[in-house]
């Protein structure tokens, strides 16, 4: 008897979610681009001039980005803190690529918001794992606001029922000279 896992596959609904990679290394963004599309993943955008993230960001609307550190300006760090400042989404993972093991760094990153760190040379298995984890918590995330949204929607909805009843039920307990 197999139990169902928490963790089961769902790749074809994780192959639809959407990822920017930004890194000014083409060789690193054709690497993470071959791996994505090994894993089945089908919508990506990537970002080789650092000066385009943010505009590509906004427009793609992704649900994972996977951010280079080292870059001529802006920086992974600056890219990262604006990512963070100019978001209104409750939950975006940001996955830091970086040869930088220094802990200075990991504190400044994870302090401006990175949800995960990939040290560079990558390994392909540990990239997919992480994406696939991340992912699946953004799902889970984004299906949990659209629960709330269609639960605030049906609370304002019973309540406006709910006044129009007691109005209605007002007007009927009114004296009669009142009613005429």
């Amino acid at each position: 008897m197999s139990r169902s896992s928490p963790w089961a596959d769902d790749s074809a609904l994780l192959g639809k979610m959407k990822m920017v990679i930004i890194d000014d290394e083409p060789v690193n963004i054709a690497l993470l681009e071959e791996i994505l599309v090994e894993n089945g993943y089908t919508r990506f955008e990537s970002v080789v001039d650092s000066k385009l993230a943010l505009e590509v960001c906004k427009n793609f609307q992704p649900d994972l980005v996977l951010l280079d550190l080292m870059m001529p300006a802006p920086d992974g760090f600056a890219i990262l803190e604006q990512i963070r400042a100019e978001t209104d989404e409750a939950f975006l993972p940001v996955i830091v690529l970086t040869a930088d093991t220094n802990e200075e760094s990991k504190r400044r990153v994870l302090e401006a918001g990175a949800t995960d760190f990939l040290l560079k040379p990558f390994d392909h298995v540990e990239v997919a794992l992480r994406i696939r984890n991340l992912l699946k918590s953004r799902r889970a995330h984004l299906l949990l606001d659209n629960q709330r949204a269609a639960l605030e929607d049906a609370i304002r909805e019973r309540t406006s029922e709910l006044h129009a009843t007691i109005a209605g039920f007002q007007k009927t307990d009114a004296p009669l000279s009142e009613r005429v």
